[in-house]
């Protein structure tokens, strides 16, 4: 029998199938036991049941793992989603959060004390599965990736060790948790630094139609090199919302947005828009000062559960013209208004970390993240975006810097395409894999084959 503080469910039981339940409908996974923990003896007391059982063992945090890993058929699903505490000591600039915090609960904590963690764009996505794989967002022009700013970890390994990972104590976990996803353990604690951010940010939405994507392409490819960190700009090929400030007339329209970001002064965010709106006039344009808070959930609805997802990814070098006739020439060719297509720009602190300081999957040099995302509301729409989103990333290999992609994004993590996103650092994650999971434990990921 498994003993845990929290609760065990099994089929059949009252509250298993909200249990099991996950953020992406194209997965319907039917564990044997789920483990609701409580505290990190209860993840030790999981993993070592799960080993001895010879059960395959899943880890749930927010449950947005895009491929379905975060649950599996007749296995365990060991569900963290009760370590969801955050404390935070402002004077330090540190955060303590548990490993099934999601980000709205950091967000919340830190935003208390007008500091932040750099992390990703939805509320309810999970601290701990972005943060292994390296965790993008808002700030990471001015702050690096998630990992950047990670001090240390509390950590289950697979035969069941609780062990505490840093620069000073188990340094080689502690480089291998930074990126290399969930290969190495269940994380039941991170220890984050925290720097200033919010409590107000600026935020300006600017859009136009199909017709002048190759414009607003190069337009951004321009402002990038001008903008200081200050500033972040997320260029999204998507539908515009049926909101207030949108004409009627272009209510789910498919188009081109600019989404800009900023930290620093409303005068600095207004000198920029303009320089925008004068140089190419857009469809239409909406901006306010709001929350950083608000800013975290702004695309909560457009990714809420429930959605059919399924997503491909690579990084650019540049946004050249040949890349840019590929981009304009797919776009248009999505069905359902719930898909997109985002660049994230990669520069400044992102690429102010030296490539081997951590185990992140990735160049860290100046490039764009590229996110195809195909999502439908209903099954039936699906398998036509699920093309689309591969024909798209077909057609744009050649642009690409052929590094792989980042793995927080890989809908069907194949190995030659993990390897290629590694590069020279796979063989050192397979020596770390061999040393802490030698019997790949923990393989429900973007795995990491022991050496």
């Amino acid at each position: 029998m498994l003993d845990l503080a929290g609760t065990v469910l099994t089929p059949g039981q009252d509250g298993y199938d909200d249990a099991r339940r996950l953020w992406n409908a194209q997965h319907d996974r039917r564990p044997a036991v789920i483990a609701q923990v409580q505290n990190a003896a209860d993840v030790q007391a999981a993993v070592r049941y799960g080993v001895e059982n010879g059960l395959e063992i899943a880890v749930r945090g927010g449950a947005h793992s895009i491929a379905g890993a975060s649950s599996v058929d007749d296995g365990l699903m060991i569900d963290l989603s009760a370590l969801n505490s955050v404390t935070v000591d402002p004077e330090a600039r540190r955060a303590r959060v548990g490993g099934g915090a999601l980000l709205r609960d950091l967000d919340a904590a830190t935003q208390a004390h007008g500091l932040a963690v750099p992390a990703g764009v939805v509320s309810h996505t999970g601290v701990g599965g972005l943060t292994l794989g390296g965790g993008m967002g808002w700030l990471t022009r001015k702050y690096g990736l998630s990992i950047d700013n990670l001090e240390s970890v509390q950590i289950v390994t697979a035969d069941g060790s609780i062990l505490r990972a840093a620069e000073d104590e188990n340094p080689d976990l502690f480089w291998g948790v930074r990126g290399g996803g969930g290969n190495f353990g269940v994380i039941t604690e991170f220890e984050f630094r925290l720097s200033e951010a919010g409590p107000m940010v600026n935020y300006d939405l600017l859009f136009w139609t199909l017709d002048q994507g190759a414009d607003v392409l190069r337009l951004a490819r321009k402002l990038y090199p001008t903008l200081s960190d200050d500033t972040n700009i997320v260029v999204a090929c998507l539908n515009a919302p049926p909101a207030p400030f949108v004409p009627e007339d272009l209510h789910f329209a498919p188009g081109y947005g600019l989404v800009i970001v900023g930290f620093g002064t409303p005068e600095e965010q207004a000198a920029l828009v303009e320089r925008i709106r004068t140089e190419l006039p857009p469809a239409f344009a909406f901006g306010t000062p709001m929350p950083y808070t608000a800013l975290q959930q702004s695309l909560d609805e457009a990714n809420g559960w429930g959605h059919y997802s399924y997503e491909k990814g690579a990084y650019l070098p540049e946004l050249t013209d040949e890349a840019i006739a590929v981009i304009t020439e797919h776009v248009p060719r999505k069905q359902s208004p719930l898909s997109a297509t985002l660049f994230y720009r990669l520069d400044r602190a992102y690429s102010a970390v030296d490539d081997d300081a951590t185990a992140f999957g990735g160049s860290r040099t100046d490039q764009y993240a590229v996110f195809i995302v195909g999502q439908a509301p209903v099954p039936e729409l699906f398998d036509a975006e699920q093309q689309w989103v591969r024909s798209f990333w077909e057609a744009l290999q050649p642009a690409t810097s052929g590094i792989g992609s980042y793995v927080n994004g890989m809908t069907e993590p194949e190995d030659a395409r993990i390897r290629a996103t590694y590069g020279s650092k796979y063989e050192r994650l397979q020596q770390l894999k061999a040393k802490y999971d030698p019997d790949n434990v923990f393989h429900r990921n973007a795995n990491i084959r022991p050496a």
